[in-house]
């Protein structure tokens, strides 16, 4: 991994393109590179297949001419003045746009705090190697598995430079490690897949590789032999935290500005009013020291601050970028993201905040039903809320994880799920999505 950190530089040049993109005609422009650093190794069978490393800085270049707003993009080494002329020429040209606009200077972030979010050791290729040859070797170890799909390493940083012509200039790095392994077990049509991994900003904080493989091999053979299972109405699934963040990632798109916007979410006239249990509460903090997803000011150089999207199953808050905002007829709440040439509001920090019962007395409590440990297909209406996923996981039976299941579908509609959602005690925040185990009562299990 590079150690070159230093974004004076680029952000001299982005402050350059801006002060030309005036002089070209621009009544506003905003100019950002999106840096990232990465190396990464990959192994199956004890045989290094891949190794890869990329250095990128993008520079995008966002002008405003009355209502009309043009974006261009460039790598490095480009002509300033040329660029900028390009994008002032398209903007001239461009439909209006009535919400398109810069933050408002108001809102814009003077100081924002060190979050620690740049782990600056060096990772070398040997050191990836090694990492991604244990996990497989532990994995591998496991009694039971018969093969691998592979292990890796990965070491890595991205950051954001933004400079705008109402005065804001920021820069923040952050940097990113992580073991992952894949494994099989059985034979020939009875084969089945599992993983694990591991992600964090600071190399020091990582999982051990080895504990990583051990790990996803325990999980595999616990997959052997899989049942289908009666189909049936009125069945509790509980949803393991690795697919619990997923079922969070839908409350958040549901709670997405620019969805609410679209009128593609079906939440879209439900602010103010409850959409989960009473006593559950969804918080977003992009201000978290060291968090996994934290930035010290969005893509527009606002500041977010830690808000609670739903309190007591309350829908307070939605995210927001500015021109969504403005859309909307509200304000910002600094969750601008830059994609491209373009901004879009999304999550930070996002979290289920966790209930009081413990994993293990939750699934106690259920008596008979559906542990779910992944999920199949894309079969989620964010328009309609209706949700129809295959799944995989463990039957409960008598409170007790007992036999493996498989080609089951799981079905019900995400307006029902969001009420009937019974949290366990179990977050894991090491994530951008963070969720504890959770209960979902009254769901349609679809079997033989």
């Amino acid at each position: 991994m590079s150690s070159e950190i230093d974004s004076s530089t680029l952000l001299s040049r982005a402050s350059q393109l801006i002060d030309l993109a005036r002089k070209a005609g621009a009544d506003a422009a905003d100019a950002v590179v999106v840096r990232s650093r990465s190396q990464s190794v990959s192994v199956r069978l004890g045989k290094v297949e891949g190794t890869e490393s990329s250095e990128n800085d993008d520079f995008s270049l966002r002008v405003f001419i009355g209502q009309r707003v043009a974006s261009v993009s460039a790598n490095p080494g480009f002509d300033l003045q040329a660029l900028a002329e390009r994008a002032v020429a398209m903007a001239k040209v461009s439909p209006e746009d009535p919400f398109a606009c810069l933050a408002d200077e108001a809102s814009l972030s003077r100081a924002y705090p060190d979050l620690q979010l740049l782990d600056t050791t060096e990772v070398s290729s040997e050191m990836l190697r090694e990492a991604a040859l244990a996990a497989e070797a532990a994995a591998l170890a496991v009694k039971g598995v018969t093969n691998s799909s592979g292990a890796g390493a990965s070491a890595g940083m991205g950051g954001l430079v933004l400079a705008t012509s109402h005065g804001f200039e920021g820069s923040y790095m952050a940097s990113r490690f992580g073991h992952s392994v894949s494994v099989i077990s059985g034979e020939g049509t009875g084969m089945e897949r599992d993983y694990d991994f591991d992600s964090r900003l600071y190399y020091a904080e990582l999982d051990d590789p080895a504990e990583i493989g051990r790990r996803a091999g325990e999980r595999v053979i616990k997959r052997v032999n899989p049942r289908q299972v009666p189909t049936g109405k009125d069945v509790t699934v509980i949803f393991d935290p690795r697919v619990a963040r997923g079922f969070v990632g839908h409350i958040a798109g549901a709670i997405n500005g620019a969805a609410v916007a679209r009128k593609s979410s079906f939440l879209r006239d439900k602010m103010g009013q409850q959409i989960l249990k009473s006593g559950l509460s969804i918080t977003d903090d992009p201000l978290i020291v060291r968090g996994p997803s934290s930035r010290p000011f969005d893509g527009e150089g606002v500041s977010g601050e830690r808000l609670v999207m739903i309190e007591d199953g309350i829908l307070k808050h939605w995210f927001l970028s500015t021109s969504t905002a403005r859309e909307l007829g509200l304000e910002t709440n600094g969750r601008g993201v830059r994609g491209g040439t373009a901004v879009s509001p999304s999550s930070t920090n996002l979290a289920l905040e966790p209930g009081d019962i413990s994993p293990e007395d939750l699934i106690r409590s259920v008596g008979n039903g559906f542990y779910v440990t992944e999920l199949i297909g894309h079969g989620v209406n964010m328009i309609t809320g209706e949700y129809s996923r295959g799944a995989t996981g463990f039957w409960i039976e008598n409170g007790e994880l007992t036999f493996p299941v498989s080609e089951v579908t799981i079905a019900s509609n995400l307006k029902e799920m969001f009420m009937r959602l019974t949290p366990a005690n179990d977050i894991d925040r090491k994530f951008g999505v963070a969720a504890p185990t959770f209960a979902i009562e009254g769901m349609t299990l679809a079997g033989r």
